[in-house]
């Protein structure tokens, strides 16, 4: 689908969002936080085989959110934190939206506040 007036800056961004909607996805990413890990360590802690988190695993890889080195045997994965960092900014952008929303509602709150007091006083 095709959407008019609309430039998709950062294709890239996509693939992020699109990885980061998984919660086991987010559950790997948190993991490999602390270091990288094989994906036998990675799966340990899901209730899914090894082939199902390295499919997990090749969609973060297609994210740029992890790669992967070939060590003997073994194929540890590494966070690549640059991506993350790209989609943060992105969400940044909307701050500025938030914090005007959000003193609205304080002032609608204070607004009401003062209605209510006015209104127990009169009473």
């Amino acid at each position: 689908m095709e959407q008019r007036g609309y430039i998709n800056q950062n294709p890239d961004l996509d693939a992020v969002f699109a990885a980061l909607a998984d919660p086991t996805r987010r559950a790997i990413l948190s993991r490999l936080a602390a270091g990288e890990a094989p994906v036998n360590e990675i799966a340990a802690p899901f209730a899914m085989t090894q082939p199902a988190v390295s499919k997990h695993l090749k969609v973060l890889e297609r994210a740029g959110l992890v790669e992967r080195d070939i060590d003997k045997q073994r194929r540890p994965a590494r966070l690549k934190a640059e991506p993350l960092a790209a989609a943060v900014g992105w969400l940044e952008e909307f701050s500025r939206f938030w914090s005007s929303s959000f003193d609205e509602l304080d002032g609608l709150l204070e607004e009401l506040k003062t209605t209510k007091e006015k209104g127990t006083q009169d009473g």
